[in-house]
């Protein structure tokens, strides 16, 4: 399906909800094809490819809202899905906040979603590059004994959206990526790692060889890993910690926590939260991201947000509910069904990661985290985690079996420096930054 006729589905949807009685509506329409290759021991393991179709909607009558979802493209069954929720929004209460939102896009920007390299790329070298993948982290470090898998992961989609305020537009994206989980035997522990890679475009993609190094790296360096000494030191957040570490954020600064009091952030708008080094953006219009789009899930135009500006928390995110039950615009974070990220990042320093911790006298480096134990409401954060020991600017031993503990709001004003490493490989990202000081539980 082209971009063409996802939106004429998207418009037909709407003729059929206004024949059912909704008196407003909107359409959304996502067609996308997904790959996906395996392997393990050098052989594919797993193999997908399939095309993933769906209709979401949601109408409105009498200021109540009803949604429905449905794969079911047929004019039978989309007339009948349509005609349930129509009737189904008769028995929900009335909802002052919902309908649809005041303004959307109008601007027809050109982000560069879409690679045409990775629609054509023929299927055999999909399989070579997982292959590929297992096949370089088994030769980099003979201690490599298995993997959790090395994948490939790729998908061309369109998206469309349509309601009955006049609004119609459509956008196509792609997708690609590739991964490595290596196992490596350090006496009897067996040493698990990750890395990966994504973008929108093939060529923004670390080369097979890149990935495989990371990882093994990963693996091998924390082999004689042993506790650290209880204590309060600096403690530098490697840029993939650090991107766990603004997920929580995003989810302290997204209008829908903060409206239910779930949210650590809570009237703390233009107040002083962070360090100076601490600007954070969430930004839907950066050209070729990954969290780029030219509108939201309602059709919102997209835009620059700094939710954080030098420390001061400047805005939430909201989408157009959370926005009039808020008293705001909606920032263009809607994901049609909630509020997400577009491209959510702490902006970069000007130092490397080698730099910020040859300038920590004694401190630790965390490159993974284990667990999930934030309490949002509270803004209490504590992870066990793996890394490094620093000492006089080193990296002295590998630790684990250890645990990062703090408030939110003192390691976001207790940031002193942030690395220059940031990569737009997700939709939330972050350089690596150091912590002046935290608690860090071991013997």
């Amino acid at each position: 399906m082209n971009d063409a006729s996802a939106l004429e589905l998207a418009g037909e949807a709407l003729k059929l909800a206004s024949a059912a009685g909704a008196q407003t509506a909107e359409a959304s329409v996502s067609i996308a094809r997904r790959f996906h290759a395996e392997a393990r021991d050098n052989a594919i393991s797993k193999l997908e490819a399939s095309t993933g179709k769906a209709l979401f909607m949601r109408v409105f009558r009498g200021g109540r809202k009803a949604t429905l979802t449905t794969s079911d493209f047929s004019p039978d069954g989309m007339s009948e899905a349509i005609r349930r929720a129509v009737a189904q929004a008769d028995q929900v209460a009335v909802d002052e906040f919902a309908g649809l939102p005041d303004v959307v896009a109008t601007d027809a920007v050109d982000l560069a979603l879409f690679d045409s390299r990775i629609a054509d790329r023929d299927g055999a070298e999909k399989l070579d590059d997982a292959i590929k993948l297992e096949r370089l982290i088994r030769e980099a470090d003979v201690r490599v004994v298995n993997s959790s898998g090395s994948n490939y992961t790729d998908a061309i989609a369109v998206t469309a959206i349509a309601n009955t305020s006049g609004f119609a537009s459509v956008y196509s994206w792609t997708r690609a990526g590739r991964s490595t989980g290596p196992v490596a035997l350090d006496g009897g522990v067996k040493r698990i790692a990750y890395y990966g890679t994504a973008g929108r475009y093939l060529g923004d993609l670390e080369a097979p060889a890149s990935v495989a190094t990371t990882a093994v790296r990963r693996a091998v360096d924390l082999f004689g890993a042993r506790k650290p000494p209880t204590m309060r030191v600096p403690v530098i957040f490697e840029r993939d910690v650090a991107a766990t570490f603004l997920d929580d954020i995003f989810a302290a600064a997204s209008a829908g926590n903060v409206a239910v009091d779930n949210s650590w952030l809570t009237e703390r708008t233009g107040t002083r939260v962070g360090s100076e080094l601490v600007t954070i953006v969430d930004d839907g219009r950066l050209v070729g991201k990954l969290g780029s789009s030219p509108f939201d899930g309602e059709g919102v135009p997209t835009q620059r947000t700094p939710v954080f500006e030098r420390g001061t928390l400047r805005t939430f995110l909201y989408d157009t509910y959370y926005g009039r039950k808020l008293g705001a615009a909606s920032t263009g974070n809607s994901t049609g069904g909630g509020i997400g990220p577009n491209n959510f990042y702490l902006e970069p320093g000007a130092m490397s990661l080698a730099d910020l911790i040859a300038a920590t006298p004694l401190g630790v480096l965390v490159l993974d985290t284990i667990g999930f134990a934030t309490e949002h409401a509270s803004g209490t954060y504590s992870r066990g985690a793996r890394g490094f020991f620093i000492e006089n600017g080193e990296l002295a031993y590998p630790i684990d079996e250890f645990t990062v503990a703090g408030q939110y709001v003192d390691m976001l004003a207790n940031i002193d420096s942030v690395a220059n490493d940031l990569q737009f490989d997700a939709t939330v990202v972050s350089p690596s930054f150091r912590v002046s000081e935290l608690m860090v539980s071991g013997n």
